[in-house]
């Protein structure tokens, strides 16, 4: 792991070298997020555009030389990453705009954007050489770090809100993870997985405190990238809640910038749920969001409810350092978006994916991109996720199916109506 030179707190800016701690800070307690210090010039000896251009693995781990990985580390057989890129033009003439493009995480092995971070908790689990791998999650992290496991044969231990949906807990029991169900928020089960770390000496893949899983997020800013042949985007759309997703896509914009493999950042947009809306509010307000006490989150879109956000500190900057900015959208607009998405350019999304187009059509409206803007709206898991919230959605849309006899001239009849 020599392209990596330490670790830094965000906090105190005090430098560590890899093997000194294994989260965070120590004198930030559990908020000393660190950011993963890269050697960029030993990297750009070893990898280039034209490198990758030239390279068969369609995979994340095409960018192995910028992550944080041992070089004989054995990497998970699932193929995480490199999800596509689809072009939308209808969306794009529905709003108004003249470039709009969709990334498709729901296309992930375990069918969200987090199978990202989960690949790399899974390898630094075996690099450490841990018996147990733990994380709390709404949901899709704890599916991903359950598929990725499985697919290794790692033992884990997940914890997620009883309340979780039936989707979402039918993949991490279908792979065979052991899972605590626990009686209250995602808030809660963060804590209480932290607390069972510490006693037990389990490897911790949470956001927002393992510095290695920004690591994993940040390779969809490379494959956006990339797959605009580096010609960076004016600014990409993503639904935020513990805010790791958002810090991860900037820190690989500022790998590339620095490597001058791009010329310029493009502005990162977080869009929340109304219902949860901890950092919009931070950055509305100017609020510190290290002494921002956590809200009461509710919204549908679980995937994105968190009351106090992990990875604040990196979601906030991500924001700031590249000119974006912060939105948020009611319930009732992220239902409306997922079959707008759906029809418009055929991504299925749950809801949180469907957030981040909801959040773009705000910015339409309000004026915060231009049409020439170049943009794109991340989805960051497939609309199968949640079928309780498709059908609202649908229903919304007044879009409902017809039952009929197995007789042609029922079916006649239906048509003739259709035609009236």
């Amino acid at each position: 792991m020599d392209q990596v030179l330490g670790l830094k707190c965000l906090l105190c800016g005090k430098e560590y070298l890899p093997d000194q701690v294994d989260y965070v800070c120590p004198d930030h307690g559990d908020e000393g997020i660190l950011d993963v210090c890269y050697d960029y010039t030993r990297i750009a000896r070893r990898l280039t555009p034209d490198t990758l251009r030239h390279s068969s693995d369609t995979s994340m781990w095409r960018y192995r030389a910028l992550l944080p990985v041992e070089p004989g580390s054995e990497i998970p057989p699932l193929a995480v990453g490199w999800t596509p890129l689809y072009p939308a033009p209808r969306l794009a003439a529905d709003l108004g705009l003249n470039q709009l493009w969709v990334k498709d995480d729901g296309r992930q092995p375990t069918a969200s954007f987090k199978d990202r971070a989960s690949a790399v908790a899974v390898v630094k689990a075996k690099e450490k050489g841990v018996s147990v791998i733990t994380t709390a999650s709404t949901g899709n992290a704890a599916a991903a770090l359950s598929g990725l496991c499985a697919s290794v044969g790692q033992a884990n231990v997940i914890f997620v809100p009883a309340t979780a949906p039936q989707a979402k807990i039918a993949q991490l029991l279908a792979f065979g993870s052991t899972v605590m169900l626990v009686q209250g928020t995602y808030d809660d089960a963060f804590e209480l997985c932290l607390k069972a770390e510490k006693e037990y000496g389990w490897y911790n893949r949470n956001t927002g405190y393992n510095p290695y899983m920004s690591e994993g997020k940040k390779t969809a800013a490379f494959e956006i990238c990339e797959q605009l042949g580096w010609q960076a985007p004016d600014a990409i759309f993503v639904s935020v809640g513990d805010g790791c997703i958002i810090g991860g896509l900037h820190k690989g914009l500022k790998d590339l910038k620095t490597l001058g493999w791009i010329d310029r950042m493009p502005r990162l947009i977080g869009v929340q749920a109304e219902g949860s809306n901890y950092l919009t509010e931070a950055w509305e307000k100017g609020e510190d969001v290290l002494t921002k006490p956590p809200i009461a989150a509710h919204t549908l879109a679980d995937s994105i409810s968190a009351g106090l956000p992990r990875d604040r500190v990196k979601a906030m900057a991500a924001v700031r350092e590249t000119q974006g900015a912060y939105l948020s959208v009611p319930d009732e607009e992220i239902l409306e978006a997922i079959p707008a998405l759906a029809r418009g350019c055929g991504v299925f999304a749950e809801p949180a994916g469907a957030a981040a187009y909801a959040g773009l059509a705000k910015a339409v409206r309000t004026g915060l991109v231009s049409p020439r803007d170049r943009l794109v709206v991340l989805n960051t898991g497939s609309g199968l996720k949640d079928i309780a919230s498709a059908m609202k959605a649908v229903q919304r849309v007044h879009t409902e199916p017809y039952t009929l006899p197995p007789d042609l001239d029922a079916l006649k009849e239906l048509v003739t109506k259709w035609n009236r």
